[in-house]
């Protein structure tokens, strides 16, 4: 246990460290397809990336945490391999992205899975702010920039239009993160990401496509409802 501790406080290390060494990336190059976008309408508005700031510096002070006061605990340990996979994954993420977006499409679906069969397996009632929180968040983001990163490739590659991408992304977003937000209702922080990324997704579209934007304000309300009912009728702490 100590040393899946160990491997992964410096797994999380590396993945923070990795946006000061690797060119900043602010979305796939248009060029880089058949069908060039400039603006695609499934990604959100730019001020919205700045979650990554959180989720940087909340799994840091999980896997130090872990490391330091729950090495040998079997709570901390059933989740360190699936984050681990997900945190490698991420460390070299930036630097596929920039050149090759379908092998970087695939890595994120790869981060995305990985990080929510770390949150899933977390206990929601030991630690919960420094063992599940930072899961949910960092599984919370991956689950929309997964969807975000699938619809740029399959509207660059004319699979669908840069609207219909939008809007079955915005649909799978909300159908799969209501479903683990609906199993996981101890841990609101999930779906209050979601939202987020959504209102993202409004803001990046409310002048540019009226009707991608409504359909993400829709998500996003009803993402929040199912987080707060979920919450309500979360069983008690046994």
């Amino acid at each position: 246990m100590t040393l899946r501790a160990l491997f992964l406080l410096l797994a999380t290390i590396a993945f923070g460290v990795a946006p000061f060494v690797t060119a900043p990336f602010t979305g796939y190059d248009p060029s880089q397809f058949p069908v060039q976008i400039t603006d695609p309408a499934v990604q959100p508005a730019g001020y919205a990336f700045s979650i990554w700031s959180i989720i940087y510096l909340w799994l840091i002070a999980h896997a130090a945490f872990g490391f330091w006061r729950r090495a040998h605990s079997d709570d901390w340990d059933q989740v360190r391999v699936a984050l681990m996979v997900s945190l490698v994954i991420g460390a070299v993420w930036l630097a596929i992205a920039a050149r090759f977006p379908l092998v970087a499409t695939f890595g994120i679906l790869l981060m995305w899975a990985t990080a929510l069969a770390a949150f899933v397996q977390a206990d929601e009632f030991t630690d919960r702010w420094m063992l599940s929180a930072p899961l949910a968040i960092y599984a919370g983001w991956l689950s929309a920039a997964a969807a975000v990163s699938t619809g740029v490739v399959l509207a660059g590659y004319g699979l669908l239009g840069d609207t219909t991408s939008a809007l079955a992304m915005v649909a799978i977003v909300l159908v799969l993160a209501g479903a683990v937000q609906w199993v996981r209702p101890q841990m609101p922080v999930y779906g209050i990401t979601v939202v987020w990324a959504l209102i993202g997704i409004v803001v990046a579209n409310v002048q540019s496509n009226l009707l991608v934007a409504l359909a993400a304000v829709a998500a996003a309300a009803a993402m929040a409802a199912i987080t707060a009912y979920a919450w309500y009728r979360r069983p008690a702490a046994l």
